[in-house]
């Protein structure tokens, strides 16, 4: 890009290396959103529904939560189950995931939403 078609006022957005820890006080406690994708958690979430996860929530029973379990990303329902834990899908036709401990959960649903329908918001307290 020359100089002359805005060079100056040119903003660069740094790229790390995917083992990079950001610099700043709060590198992954910022709420972000995701699109729900596939069918396992209907009714209560459809494919192209946009959910915001907070990284630091608190994770209870039957929280809907993102973990990393069974070396994939999950959107799934957590339950206890005796003294473990569980990744459950609100359709049957999925299997549980079992979970060691609540490490593998990286954050809560806080809100759903979809996609051009503003009143169609709903939130999730913990």
């Amino acid at each position: 890009m020359s100089e002359a078609a805005g060079g100056a006022n040119r903003r660069v957005i740094p790229i790390l290396e995917a083992d990079a820890t950001p610099s700043g006080d709060c590198s992954g406690a910022e709420p972000f959103a995701l699109l729900v994708l596939g069918d396992a958690m209907r009714p209560e979430f459809a494919e192209g529904d946009v959910i915001v996860i907070e990284p630091e929530g608190l994770a209870k029973e039957g929280s809907f939560v993102i973990a990393h379990a069974g070396g994939e990303w999950v959107f799934r329902q957590l339950a206890a189950v005796g003294g473990a834990w569980e990744l459950r899908a609100l359709d049957p036709r999925y299997p549980a995931l079992p979970l060691a401990d609540l490490a593998a959960v990286r954050g809560v649903v806080i809100q759903k939403s979809r996609p051009g329908r503003r009143r169609s918001a709903k939130r999730y307290v913990p």
